[in-house]
């Protein structure tokens, strides 16, 4: 069953919709959400993204991550993809935006939309998602960064710093 998705303009208004491989292939411009989890310790989960995926496969990237469906919002896509990805359960109102990146080739042509969370539900990692996890503080997954930046996802650097906690209760507030 092929994944339908909003084919937006510039201005991130929907304009049609089409099936995934066709949006990548032709290069549409369509909507993505990507999520930090934090625990209340202020640790992020990062995974490692699966091998068997079309873009990125094992690199580090954010907690959750997905393509808003067709008609689907940002916010309810957010909310759906820590489920499928991370089995944590929470309430829109739980979430926080954290930025917006525009469409460019280096991030597949994607509007994404940026949300933190807090939770310390245990994970159940989709295993045809992800293929492993880490909870690192702020400080060791900036040092692991430097070391390695060609670890992560492109996407992930440039969202880190958008929602990288200055201290615990920055996460907390």
């Amino acid at each position: 069953m092929s994944e339908w998705l909003d084919i937006v303009n510039d201005r991130d208004e929907v304009i049609g919709k089409a099936p995934r491989d066709q949006i990548h292939r032709e290069k549409h411009l369509h909507r993505s959400s990507h999520i930090a989890l934090f625990n209340t310790r202020g640790e992020i989960f990062v995974q490692l993204r699966s091998m068997n995926k079309d873009n990125g496969a094992g690199l580090w990237d954010t907690s959750a991550a997905g393509h808003v469906d067709s008609g689907e919002t940002y916010l309810a896509c957010a909310v759906r993809e820590l489920a499928e990805e991370l089995g944590i359960v929470v309430s829109p109102d739980a979430l926080r935006r954290a930025g917006q990146l525009d469409p460019n080739e280096r991030n597949g042509f994607e509007f994404t939309e940026i949300y933190t969370v807090i939770s310390d539900q245990s994970l159940v990692l989709q295993a045809e998602e992800i293929d492993d996890g880490r909870w690192l503080s702020a400080e060791a997954l900036d040092d692991w960064l430097i070391q390695d930046a060609g670890a992560f996802t492109e996407a992930f650097r440039v969202i880190w710093p958008l929602v990288r906690p200055s201290g615990l209760s920055s996460v907390l507030d």
